[in-house]
């Protein structure tokens, strides 16, 4: 979309269009073009809608019902941030008292709108023009909210009177291909942190693969995940880290309630824990505690043991219910890893359906199962991974879901 078809979008026939168009489906876009068309809509506004109905119905992830008054760039939905992670970065600047913010870059304005709907004021900027424009529409009923176009990284933070700033830096180039080097983001990770001198309540939103070897040693960077999927990283300054510095995980759990958090405290260092035999259960720990080097916290929690130095899998001999922060599996059967053994078990037992998790193994879940050929009415999951030393499969059951998120 370009700067003329956010133009026709935005007249009172465009944006009703758009919002009366039905949930997106592909397979009905091009009699939907066609149809539009034949009623003598302009062609470039017929492409704006159902590029925007197609990235609103995507958005709905993120934002939920909020994605349907809202308008998007593909890249900017991205990158953009869950309203219940941005609601987490919130929280942080409020905590810490923070009255006004400045989000240096802002892309369509998701964490803005976190920010802004928590009731801090708001200067939201953003280099590009076209996304400066879909970010003053998305924060169109925030008053307290000011989109600027420009580079943040020049904005007189004191005569603003701004005391936090947020950054969520470009991870991806111009073709969409993904950024890890952090000194090639957009701006560069070493001029946002540079930041903090002049306020200390700085938070900046990272790629969740991003290394633990040079990252600030006045930060904590904490690894979120929500629903099981990591979602991102983030590295807090001053005083949006009170706990201190160190590596930390949020857990976020979506219940009939709300979303529910639960925290891994942050620590320097490295977190160690010990190896042992297989027990009775086994636990997979979340991603975002597996990105952040605490899987030797989930042991000691369920007073339990690596099954390997290397490997994220926890064994203990006791479950524990509620506990969230690790996926639990009651250990049915172990044996040594082979493809003719492993065959003969499963289809002695009718198995036809098979989840294979795996770590620490080279085995290829799809062709492992191809492999198999099973063909029976129950269901199994294996866990692939080494046990003492040697490549193994443990046939395991997931606990109930109250043994999980209680």
């Amino acid at each position: 979309m370009d700067d003329a078809a956010l133009t026709k979008l935005l007249q009172p026939e465009g944006w009703g269009l758009l919002n009366a168009m039905p949930p997106y489906e592909e397979k009905l876009a091009m009699a939907m073009s066609g149809s539009l068309r034949d009623k003598g809509v302009d062609p470039d506004l017929v492409a704006a809608v159902l590029t925007q109905s197609r990235l609103r119905t995507r958005g709905r992830e993120k934002f939920g019902e909020f994605a349907d008054g809202m308008l998007f760039t593909p890249a900017g939905l991205e990158q953009a941030t869950r309203l219940s992670v941005g609601a987490q970065h919130a929280g942080r600047f409020r905590a810490a008292g923070t009255q006004k913010i400045a989000d240096l870059t802002c892309g369509i304005g998701a964490d803005s709108m976190a920010f802004a709907a928590s009731g801090l004021r708001v200067l939201a900027t953003e280099i590009d023009e076209l996304t400066a424009a879909i970010a003053t529409v998305n924060l169109r009923h925030f008053p307290e909210a000011e989109v600027r176009l420009g580079d943040g990284l020049a904005l007189d933070l004191t005569a603003e009177g701004v005391d936090g700033v947020y950054a969520d830096p470009a991870r991806r180039t111009s073709s969409g291909k993904r950024v890890f080097d952090p000194r090639a983001y957009e701006p560069p990770l070493d001029a946002v942190w540079a930041l903090r001198d002049a306020v200390p309540a700085l938070g900046i939103k990272v790629g969740p693969g991003i290394a633990h070897d040079g990252l600030p040693a006045d930060a904590e960077a904490q690894w979120v995940s929500l629903d099981g999927d990591v979602v991102e990283a983030g590295l807090w300054f001053g005083p949006l880290a009170p706990d201190g510095p160190g590596r930390s995980a949020l857990v976020l759990v979506t219940t009939p309630e709300g979303v529910r958090g639960h925290a891994v405290p942050p620590v320097t260092g490295p977190d160690l824990a010990d190896a042992g035999p297989l027990q009775d259960y086994l636990y997979e720990p979340d991603g975002a505690v597996i990105r952040s080097g605490r899987v030797a916290t989930v042991a000691r929690e369920l007073d339990g043991h690596l099954l390997d130095p290397t490997i994220a899998y926890v064994t203990t001999a006791h479950p524990r219910p509620g506990y969230a922060l690790a996926r639990g599996y009651r250990v049915l059967d172990v044996m040594p890893f082979g493809l003719k053994r492993l065959r003969t078990y499963l289809r002695e037992r009718d198995v036809g359906r098979l989840t294979i998790k795996k770590r620490g193994t080279a085995i290829v879940p799809e062709q492992l199962r191809k492999q198999l050929d099973l063909r029976g009415s129950s269901e199994r999951t294996i866990v692939c991974t080494r046990v003492a030393g040697a490549q193994s499969v443990i046939v395991v059951e997931p606990l109930a879901a109250d043994h999980q998120d209680g």
